[in-house]
């Protein structure tokens, strides 16, 4: 439950790619550019954003996406290893969390831990 969150990060275009590969099986989108930024979310509602920050560091920030189905989480995991993220946990119930999540996690083009769950 967030209304937006904002990351920082080093290329742009590649977290473009990433991002629009990545949640395209969860139904978000681009919905906002300019030359310093991008915004993700549902058509018109924006809520994840990314900052252009030349030079930064690491920042190893989380977000946990809400998807509709498990097939999702699926698409989500392979949609964005081929757009160039990196497999940190693939598709599958997190029994240790709760017997109904399901979820799968990939690493951004610039470290962030990004996720896809679905609770039932």
């Amino acid at each position: 439950m967030f209304d937006h969150v904002g990351l920082k990060v080093k290329d742009l275009d590649a977290s473009i790619r990433f991002y629009t590969a990545a949640l395209a099986p969860l139904g978000y989108v681009l919905c906002s550019r300019d030359d310093g930024s991008a915004g993700f979310g549902p058509t018109g509602e924006p809520s994840l954003w990314l900052y252009a920050t030349p030079g930064l560091e690491n920042p190893g920030t989380h977000v946990a996406f809400r998807a509709s189905q498990r097939g999702a989480v699926d698409r989500f995991h392979a949609a964005g290893l081929e757009a160039g993220g990196k497999d940190n946990g693939r598709p599958g119930v997190r029994a240790d969390y709760s017997p109904t999540y399901y979820a799968a996690f990939l690493v951004d083009p610039d470290g962030n831990n990004v996720e896809a769950v679905i609770l039932k």
